[in-house]
């Protein structure tokens, strides 16, 4: 499915594109190429006076902000210093809106949501790593609250190819819609001059 609309107050949202994430194995984009399209997407909304916000994930040093209760695939270990810092590629644009987040999602327990509605968003563009767990969690909160929502498929990437496809395949179409880099940087263009 193609995009079909960008609203006037669109918003970029970046999902984790951060050092300790991005310097990962993904699938089926590297997280270069991943960086570069997000990039290029967001030089274009800035370009026409579109909020960019840039969101990423962080914990205390002792965990204690960590998401409690018990899983299978169990807690992370120590994150190396600066694993947490945003690319060079996409940190400092004074207007950019930066959100931390200590959950997958990027609503849950951040300003996220007041930032957007505040600036007058009805619609997110969404990017970033990775696509099943932090894009997806956003995608699926951004929908409940109301938002558009659409999906840059070949800017976001994951821990497998067959996680990146389940989200694309099953889970997008049923909360946005979904487009290359291209195809949302060509709406753009024809849409907000």
């Amino acid at each position: 499915m193609a995009v079909t609309a960008l609203d006037p107050r669109t918003a970029l949202v970046v999902i984790d594109l951060q050092a300790g994430i991005v310097a990962a194995p993904t699938e089926p984009y590297s997280g270069a190429e991943v960086v570069a399209r997000s990039a290029g997407l967001a030089e274009a909304f800035r370009a026409r006076g579109l909020p960019v916000v840039l969101v990423r994930v962080s914990f205390a040093a002792d965990g204690a902000d960590a998401v409690p209760g018990r899983t299978e695939a169990g807690a992370g270990g120590p994150r190396p210093e600066g694993w947490d810092v945003l690319v060079g590629e996409l940190a400092g644009h004074p207007g950019d809106i930066t959100v931390t987040k200590r959950n997958w999602g990027a609503f849950h327990g951040t300003g996220l949501d007041v930032q957007l509605r505040r600036r007058g968003v009805t619609q997110i563009v969404l990017t970033g790593i990775a696509t099943s767990i932090g894009v997806e969690s956003t995608a699926r909160a951004a929908h409940e609250h109301g938002y558009h929502v659409t999906l840059a498929t070949d800017a976001m990437s994951d821990m497998s190819a067959e996680a990146h496809r389940g989200s694309v395949e099953r889970i997008f179409p049923r909360l946005g819609e979904t487009g290359t880099t291209r195809e949302i940087l060509d709406l753009l263009a024809k849409t907000h001059g």
